[in-house]
């Protein structure tokens, strides 16, 4: 097996590993490569899996002696005036490499640009040109490059639930994208269709159209519309604990405490005491050490940015939203009042596997 081979894809694994199967795993991510059976002959056959780019990260720490982040930060990092992102290490001190990086939109685009500009960068050649022309042939069914997926005019980096940046040479033109989109829906055919016609024909100079497409981005919001709504149960359970019964989330007991315009949500598990301010009359934003772990494909980072904001659906239920605004994720959870028990159920917009935890029944203490 070649690094060649782990650029395009072609490990002669059967199937792929995805980053959220190695993430809960404390030991060697190298020593679970190894355990992969190699089925076919490698160079063969194309399987994307993220275990090929973890293992070319762990080639560049074995070589250089780095994290992935740290060797780039000088070479390409610095450059392009790229800061504040983060990329947590996983076991022996080896980047993931094919996942959790977080950094801004504008990263993504400063990514796309230095490979419309043949890897220059405010005149200096910050990537070889001859490798910016590798990464993005089509070695592998008119579909995949080096890391790099091959489309209709164009070449893109793609990351889960759809983070995302397309690169359109003909047009010498760039789009990036963080989002929290589901798997296989399409959007990236909306992308092919539409983003290189707007550089041709009418379309290119309808103003009347231009101006309807500003009125419209202009009217978006990332978050839900809040609608405040009270219950006189708020005053009843605020400040009670309900204890859970015993869990795969090990949830072991819940909180919620009612103010004038928050509630301040509590919740024990087996990592400790999280909280999370949530908002009656407007979100709120901070930060919080809620984990995510198998909703937020397997990622448990130990501090979050949330968005939180709450209001009662009906007189027993009050239901909250929590926005990770820092990644792709946005929770429902929906509390539900019977006597001395209380229903809890949380849920995901995105996900590699479930998009629900199990309902809970917790019993006041």
């Amino acid at each position: 097996m070649t690094v060649e081979d782990l650029l395009t894809m072609r490990t002669g694994h059967a199937s792929m590993t995805s980053g959220s199967a190695w993430r809960p795993i404390k030991t060697s991510w190298v020593a679970e490569f190894f355990k992969i059976p190699v089925v076919y002959q490698p160079g063969t056959k194309w399987v994307y899996t993220s275990a090929a780019t973890y293992l070319l990260s762990a080639i560049v720490t074995k070589t250089t002696g780095e994290t992935v982040a740290d060797y780039l930060k000088p070479r390409v990092f610095d450059p392009l005036g790229i800061s504040g992102y983060e990329w947590p290490v996983g076991p022996e001190g080896i980047s993931p490499g094919a996942n959790g990086l977080s950094w801004r939109t504008v990263d993504c685009l400063k990514l796309g640009i230095l490979h419309a500009q043949n890897g220059m960068w405010d005149g200096m050649q910050v990537l070889p040109a001859d490798w910016v022309a590798a990464v993005q042939q089509p070695h592998v069914k008119d579909i995949y490059g080096y890391q790099w997926w091959i489309g209709p005019e164009t070449f893109y980096a793609d990351g889960l639930f759809d983070q995302l940046s397309f690169v359109f040479p003909r047009h010498n033109a760039v789009l990036a994208i963080t989002a929290g989109i589901p798997q296989r829906s399409g959007f990236n055919k909306l992308v092919f269709r539409h983003f290189p016609a707007m550089f041709a024909g009418a379309a290119a100079n309808n103003d009347a159209d231009a101006d309807k497409l500003k009125a419209r981005t202009a009217a978006l919001q990332l978050l839900p519309v809040l609608v405040p709504a009270s219950s006189p149960v708020a005053a009843q359970i605020s400040g009670k604990t309900w204890h859970m019964p015993d869990n795969a989330d090990a949830i072991k007991s819940i909180n919620l405490s009612f103010a004038d315009k928050t509630c301040t949500f509590t919740l024990e598990d087996g990592r400790g005491t999280h909280r999370i301010e949530v908002g009656l009359d407007a979100p709120r934003e901070g930060n919080t050490t809620m984990t995510g772990n198998k909703l937020h494909h397997e990622y448990q980072p130990d501090v979050m940015r949330v968005v939180a904001s709450g209001t009662w659906r009906d007189l027993r239920t009050f239901v909250m939203t929590w926005t990770f605004v820092e990644s792709a994720f946005r929770d429902t959870v929906t509390c539900t009042f019977e006597g001395p028990q209380m229903r809890f159920a949380r849920s995901v917009n995105v996900n590699s596997l479930a998009l629900d935890m199990p309902t809970l029944m917790g019993k006041l203490a």
